[in-house]
């Protein structure tokens, strides 16, 4: 990937684009049709029946789920513009008796291998699969290097060997991360060009569906990813003939497909997919969802 420093290539996106809160104002409206799909969720089981001197139980098996699997086992309903925080705790996810635990959704991503497979749907509807541009927000720290590493505090007790190593090894991960940042994106991010849509500005990198569809190319995109930390995935997927956008806010759970029917149609039924249709004027916020009540003592304000 390389750095487009022309940002005036998003110039109909931002055209497009408005609200925050809806569909059409993240993704763009005029679009033929929407899907939105719901990024799954990390869930482990744990072994109840063991736990080591610090209550913590052994894990059995680790994956992730669909949201439907979770609501199921809730009695909760799903349905286009349902909210992960009425299925589950947003900070703290949601514990079942059998010990699986599911853990937070990840916001503002797609995971890599469900956007590689996606390219196969991209691709059928542009005339130019190879002429992509991606958008990451440059806000994201990894970009700029303010990533926060919280210290010991210094209370005069001597650090043990456990501490010493876990101090380096962290010094050591910190290194590969600045590092795995290109200078030409981290400049970018700190000074631009950066193309400015509402609410957010976005580095602009030139790729194709041949390098998305590779489920490593973050690793050497040079935007962050290292042996051991995921970093930032895209936000916006365009391509040069502007028949689709695929768009992740990076405060939502979820990323829509916006473009004509025959591709949303792609991305409803294929199975790899937890994904519904929407329409450009959907509130994809946090207090969208009206079918299932709030959870006990939280909420996103009124």
């Amino acid at each position: 990937m390389e750095v487009i420093r022309e940002v005036s290539c998003g110039a109909s996106l931002r055209e497009r684009v408005g609200d925050w809160a809806r569909v059409g104002g993240v993704a763009g409206a005029g679009f033929e049709a929407y899907a939105r799909i719901l990024h799954p969720v990390p869930v482990h089981r744990e072994d109840l029946t063991v736990a080591d001197r610090w209550g913590m139980h052994p894990v059995l098996e680790e994956g992730r789920w669909p949201w439907s699997r979770v609501a199921a086992r809730q009695g909760l309903t799903m349905h286009p513009l349902v909210q992960w925080n009425r299925l589950a705790d947003l900070h703290q996810g949601v514990d079942f008796a059998d010990g699986w635990r599911v853990g937070k959704s990840r916001d503002g991503s797609l995971d890599v291998d469900l956007l590689a497979g996606l390219t196969g749907h991209l691709r059928d509807a542009t005339r130019s699969p190879e002429q992509l541009v991606v958008g990451i927000w440059a806000g994201w720290s990894e970009l700029s290097g303010t990533t926060v590493v919280h210290a010991r505090a210094e209370d005069g007790d001597a650090d043990t060997d456990a501490e010493v190593e876990a101090d380096a090894r962290m010094r050591r991960h910190l290194e590969e991360q600045r590092t795995s940042v290109a200078s030409d994106v981290a400049t970018a991010a700190r000074r631009g060009p950066l193309l400015e849509l509402p609410g957010r500005e976005y580095v602009l990198l030139a790729t194709g569906c041949d390098e998305l569809a590779d489920e490593t190319w973050p690793h050497r995109a040079g935007i962050g990813w290292t042996s051991v930390f995921d970093g930032p995935l895209p936000q916006l997927v365009w391509p040069a003939d502007r028949s689709w956008v695929v768009a992740t806010e990076i405060d939502w759970d979820s990323t829509i497909v916006a473009g004509s029917r025959a591709l949303v149609d792609a991305v409803l039924t294929d199975d790899r997919y937890e994904a519904f249709e929407v329409d450009e004027d959907s509130d994809l916020t946090w207090e969208g969802d009206l079918v299932n009540p709030p959870r006990a003592g939280w909420s996103a304000g009124p």
